[in-house]
């Protein structure tokens, strides 16, 4: 059932990157826009964090879940409905509210319910839904945008599945309680305890470890669709195909990987993986002109060792928490994580720009702005300590 919310929050997200050169044409906005619409999700989710992180841990992590995903559909439904830029924009900024604060409650609610021993297959268990997403919601999305011609259809097709799924989570998730100490907590309490969350040392280097492994990501993730369609000469009407095959192949990767860091610990693997993820990285971001299945197999080595990382770095980043303090320091690791998300987007945007025929200039820049921040995460991935 966790998988199935954070399916639909994170197709929710990433249908819009594939969508970004229909965007481009029908709004005739710039890279820089795109961008900021792109970032507008994660920054909103980055402050809705840290006002969440004050009250998370004083309810029960189903009612706090349920809430949240309700909201979120609605904003979903809203992107759907936007008529120009600036409402999709502030529809973008809702979404991202409640769907980053969301996803932050997932993984809570899998740390309370799972043992540190089986995390990691947790994880990745979750995080297939990224897979699924990549499977069949991002490209039934783009299908949609095609044949309807429209870019609406993916938000209502995204919005009436995640009303079946809230209607069945409210029969399906558990309750879990065990984690209210004091329902009466003042707002000073609990910004006390936000400062006791922050200061501790280990909390510390989780938090810039998540950093590290957004800034590797989505400095180049927001752009690969346009960059592929524009400059690379993929057909808009070939991207869901490419997306299909990355997210088959993550499907079975992720659970492996998963499976691999509680056997062989996650700092290992966090470093074998992500050692992996560097030569698609400049692959993808200095890709010439090239036939659709050189950029098929590397768009799927691509998504299974760049998503692939993040399972043991999240495995190792949730279980760095004080185990009383899970919920705030997710909220605030769910704030860290989205905003690091909106700065490397915008990051990613300040580099590249637009040629007058329309190609993207320097993209190849950013792809060495991703490695830089992944070496750094892997000497840095070693420090962090987990908690049992």
């Amino acid at each position: 059932m966790l998988a199935g919310i954070q399916f639909t929050h994170i197709a929710d997200f990433m249908v819009m990157m594939p969508l970004g050169p229909q965007f481009m044409r029908l709004f005739s906005i710039s890279p820089q826009q795109f961008g900021v619409l792109v970032s507008s999700y994660t920054f909103a989710a980055a402050v809705a964090g840290l006002l969440a992180a004050l009250v998370v841990d004083r309810f029960d992590r189903k009612r706090v879940v349920l809430f949240l995903y309700g909201a979120f559909t609605l904003a979903t439904l809203f992107c759907g409905l936007a008529p120009n830029y600036s409402s999709l924009l502030i529809a973008r900024c809702l979404a991202g509210a409640f769907g980053g604060v969301l996803s932050a409650m997932v993984f809570t609610l899998a740390a309370d319910l799972i043992p540190e021993s089986r995390r990691g297959v947790a994880t990745g268990t979750i995080m297939a839904a990224f897979s699924v997403s990549t499977i069949f919601g991002v490209p039934m999305g783009l299908t949609l945008a095609a044949h309807l011609d429209t870019w609406r259809a993916p938000f209502f097709f995204l919005g009436g599945l995640s009303l079946l799924i809230l209607i069945v989570a409210q029969f399906v998730l558990p309750s879990v309680t065990r984690h209210v100490r004091a329902q009466h907590l003042t707002l000073q309490e609990a910004a006390a305890q936000i400062v006791t969350v922050l200061r501790y040392r280990n909390h510390q280097k989780a938090f810039l470890l998540m950093t590290l492994m957004m800034l590797s990501g989505f400095t180049v993730i927001p752009f690969i669709s346009i960059y592929i369609n524009v400059n690379v000469g993929v057909r808009f009407v070939d991207l869901p195909y490419i997306y299909l095959a990355g997210g088959a192949a993550t499907l079975f990767s992720s659970r492996f990987i998963g499976r691999m860091a509680d056997r062989y610990g996650k700092q290992w693997t966090y470093r074998v993986v992500a050692t992996s993820s560097l030569i698609p990285l400049l692959v993808i971001t200095h890709m010439p002109p090239t036939p659709l299945p050189w950029v098929v197999l590397f768009f799927v080595l691509f998504f299974v060792f760049v998503s692939g990382r993040i399972i043991p770095g999240l495995a190792i980043v949730t279980s760095s928490a004080i185990p009383a303090y899970r919920g705030t320091f997710m909220s605030l690791n769910s704030s860290v994580q989205q905003a690091a998300s909106g700065v490397a987007a915008l990051i990613g945007a300040g580099i590249v720009s637009r040629a007058p025929d329309g190609q993207l200039l320097h993209y190849d820049r950013v792809g060495y702005v991703a490695v830089a921040a992944t070496l750094v995460a892997m000497w840095l991935v070693g420090k962090v300590r987990v908690q049992r």
